[in-house]
């Protein structure tokens, strides 16, 4: 039988070489496009059909106040002016270089042109009510949106970005082109998780499906805030394919961290995914380590407060972070430090500013009858953030600000007093609002509001300034995608009625998109 498939194939080769060469070149191909067909067949297979959650509060929210209505008339003006210079100038690209007019990205993204914007944008566009310009973003993602390029992207903003902004378009909308192709894309993030412990590269390759981490994290670790940042959307991947997969991948990650020993109760932000252990043993509730603890509330909230594990690891994270990291300065601000190489760094950054909100959000529901203690945290690191904005000449808050001797809630280094058009203090803001409803919450973000429109609006969209001290900035020249899928709709939301997006229905991801709570 050897010989004589030997002979065969002997036989074959020879019939082959006597073929001119064009027509072996398109034998080739024709076998290559059979392959590719194959391939499709294989990843299209139809999802199966979930029920819808019950879906409360999508278009609403209009209110009865004229002035509340001006304002948000106002905030919707802001969004139609971002996108429509987007539209204009950088269309397809991942963002808006909005004064060299033209498109802009960064290594997050790869290489490649994803439209980032038009997808972090969907939502926004959609609550706002800009249906049109919601229709052309889902034309471009239906025939433009490829995730089958040769490109190196960043898991957790891939994540939080892409995947997150195409669910929530999809519960919004119901349209079922943005449900295929966030499981077509999450399809393309899951070989990350080919490592020796089951935590996830930071970057993948979408094609190959090879992983790596950053260069600059500790020895080649991957970092808390990162691997720590996908569970609610991989949960709600699982609940609309039926297959498990997504949701083991972030338990996995959630057994192996409960596992694990954590100085003073603190989850350092390193942790190398080869070898299991901990990286330096920095802790923050900054960047590396912010959404981490937050997507460890949102689980529960998202479960409809069935997930009790996901509770507990977040009240004794929050204990920790009390204990070590919260301070109040001499002039009586409450803040978050960070924790580094056995001592307490007095400075918060503007993304630590996000945990005001987050304390509101779990006050409801802590240990020992803390719901108070927590809901006035929040409320003081509000004030706090608050502060940082009203203490510049713009009136808009630096990228980190400390807290030594003299200087309370100012940047000193020249690379910290930037703005970025980034929503943390605009998203405390809004819980704020939402659990207290004390009218001074509406009044910054009217301040932020104002600020923006003024310093950091051009006539090609809006741009990130450099020196917030500065009577007469800068501009970075970049019209970041969050800021149309998470400060404009954040200010949106602070000046729309509580059904607009009620917080017992929905639970936002990280990047603001909005995910119903799994009954």
């Amino acid at each position: 039988k050897i010989r004589a498939d030997h002979e065969k194939a002997l036989e074959e080769a020879k019939e082959k070489l006597k073929k001119s060469r064009d027509e072996i070149q398109a034998e080739i191909q024709t076998e290559k496009n059979k392959v590719v067909q194959e391939l499709k067949k294989k990843d299209s297979k139809p999802l199966p059909p979930v029920p819808l959650p019950n879906l409360i509060g999508i278009n609403s929210g209009e209110p009865a106040d004229l002035d509340i209505r001006e304002k948000r008339n106002k905030i919707k003006e802001m969004m139609k002016h971002a996108w429509d210079n987007y539209r204009q100038y950088g269309w397809g690209h991942n963002e808006l270089k909005p004064i060299a007019r033209k498109g802009h990205s960064t290594n997050i993204f790869g290489n490649s042109q994803m439209g980032a914007t038009i997808v972090d944008a969907l939502d926004t566009l959609y609550i706002m009510g800009l249906h049109d310009e919601f229709r052309e973003g889902q034309e471009w993602i239906d025939k433009n949106l490829d995730f089958s390029v040769n490109s190196e992207v960043s898991v957790f903003e891939v994540n939080i970005r892409f995947i997150g902004g195409l669910l929530a378009a999809y519960y919004l909308s119901g349209q079922e082109v943005f449900k295929i192709k966030a499981v077509q894309l999450a399809g393309k993030l899951l070989p990350a998780f080919n490592t020796p412990t089951g935590i996830p590269w930071a970057m993948v390759n979408l094609k190959s499906g090879v992983g790596r981490n950053w260069g600059w994290a500790s020895a080649g670790s991957s970092i808390l805030a990162e691997f720590g940042t996908l569970h609610m959307e991989f949960v709600h991947l699982s609940y609309l394919t039926g297959d498990p997969v997504y949701y083991n991948k972030v338990m996995h990650i959630r057994k192996l961290l409960q596992k694990m020993d954590r100085p003073n109760g603190l989850y350092p932000n390193y942790l190398n995914p080869r070898t299991g252990r901990w990286g330096q043993h920095h802790t923050s509730v900054g960047g590396l380590g912010d959404s981490f603890y937050e997507y460890l509330l949102k689980a529960w909230l998202m479960s409809d407060k069935m997930d009790t594990e996901a509770r507990k690891m977040y009240d004794d994270a929050i204990e920790a972070i009390e204990k070590h990291l919260i301070r109040k300065s001499n002039g009586g601000l409450t803040f978050i430090g960070e924790w580094k190489n056995g001592h307490l760094e007095r400075k918060m950054g503007h993304l630590t500013c996000f945990a005001g909100g987050m304390f509101a959000l779990g006050a409801d529901g802590s240990r020992d009858d803390k719901a108070g203690h927590y809901l006035q945290l929040g409320a003081e690191i509000a004030h706090t953030c608050h502060e940082s904005y009203d203490r510049t000449t713009l009136k808009l808050g630096p990228e980190a600000f400390k807290f030594d001797g003299g200087v309370e809630a100012v940047a000193v280094r020249q690379n910290e007093k930037y703005y970025i058009l980034r929503p943390e203090v605009i998203e405390t803001y809004w819980y704020m609002w939402r659990f207290t409803h004390d009218p001074k919450y509406r009044q910054w973000g009217w301040e932020a509001t104002q600020a923006i429109d003024k310093y950091c609006r051009v006539s090609g969209g809006f741009s990130g300034v450099k020196d917030v001290y500065s009577s007469s900035p800068t501009y970075d020249d970049v019209q970041q995608s969050f800021f149309l899928a998470e400060t404009l709709k954040y200010l949106y939301l602070l000046f729309s009625n509580d059904d607009l997006l009620p917080l017992d229905n929905w639970v936002f991801n990280t990047e603001a998109h909005p995910l119903p709570v799994l009954h």
